[in-house]
């Protein structure tokens, strides 16, 4: 089987409604890079709000959608065509090394760096997390997934239980390890993305700690409960993912559009108590605390 990759920039301000409309097109997935003309990638401080101000898009489609279409889609959500617009065809399984073509290390604070498999750390005695993603979701290029990194490397869960659900290449339960966390849980429904997790905690010495789940297995009751998924996801599970947190447990949601951010904090409001969302690129993170019972 082949498909087909569509390739073009715009600026990170409109990153989230461009996925919103390649998702609603159809999209396997969607990868952020640095624009051709971008300076090298390093995270933010804590507070700033984008990763560049312009944003390469790489999109993925099965080989038989309509390119033009999708560009008259995001022309209409958009206002305008993107610039730099390309469309490329890949042969079977080709397209899950393509991206990383361009994925290099990142830095997000506290010492925490995603480093690729095939790269030297820049910092050698930072912690620095190896990670091959493979076919599963989560390398820190994504706004959503640095703004949990982030979080995680501005208050490491030393010595806590965390649970990662939605772990996708396991990125944030590995993340928490070497920041200090006891155990990690993490949890996927696609046996893809607890492979790859499996294989990235074995590439960074913390398999022993990580124990890895399918989304329908009971939660252990955790001090740190961490979730990058769809905000309609995290509305529906609120009542599940809430209650795993013991009293006092860190509660942080992800994958949220701001226009969402109220919904969901809202269905977690009830259990939690809910922090100002931390926005970056159009997408945020949610943090809150879990209540005493009877709180």
């Amino acid at each position: 089987m082949s498909w087909k990759q569509i390739v073009f920039e715009l600026p990170a301000s409109r990153a989230g409604l461009a996925e919103a409309v390649l998702e609603a097109a159809g999209a396997l997935s969607v990868t952020y890079l640095e624009p051709i003309s971008g300076e090298p990638v390093l995270e933010p401080a804590p507070g700033a709000t984008e990763l560049w101000s312009e944003l390469r898009v790489q999109a993925l489609f099965p080989a038989a959608a309509d390119a033009e279409d999708i560009a008259a889609r995001l022309a209409e959500g958009l206002g305008a065509r993107p610039e730099g617009w390309r469309v490329e065809a890949l042969a079977d399984r080709a397209w899950e090394r393509a991206w990383m073509d361009d994925y290099r290390p990142m830095s997000f604070g506290g010492g925490l760096w995603v480093v690729p498999t095939d790269m030297s750390p820049p910092e050698p005695h930072a912690v620095n997390l190896r990670l091959d993603p493979g076919l599963a979701f989560g390398t820190g290029t994504h706004p959503t997934t640095a703004l949990c990194l982030q979080g995680l490397a501005a208050r490491p869960p030393a010595g806590a239980h965390v649970i990662d659900y939605g772990c996708g290449s396991g990125v944030l339960a590995i993340a928490a390890l070497l920041l200090g966390a006891r155990t990690a849980v993490a949890v996927d429904n696609d046996p893809q993305a607890l492979l790859a997790t499996r294989e990235n905690a074995e590439r960074n010495g913390v398999a022993h700690r990580l124990t890895v789940l399918e989304a329908d297995a009971a939660l252990p009751a955790t001090d740190c409960l961490l979730a990058n998924i769809l905000a309609g996801v995290l509305e529906a599970l609120a009542g599940r993912l809430a209650g795993a947190l013991r009293p006092g447990g860190r509660l942080m949601l992800s994958g949220i559009l701001a226009e969402q951010a109220a919904s969901v904090a809202r269905a977690y409001a009830p259990a939690c108590g809910m922090a100002a969302p931390v926005t970056r690129s159009g997408w945020v993170r949610l943090d809150g605390v879990r209540r005493g019972e009877g709180a």
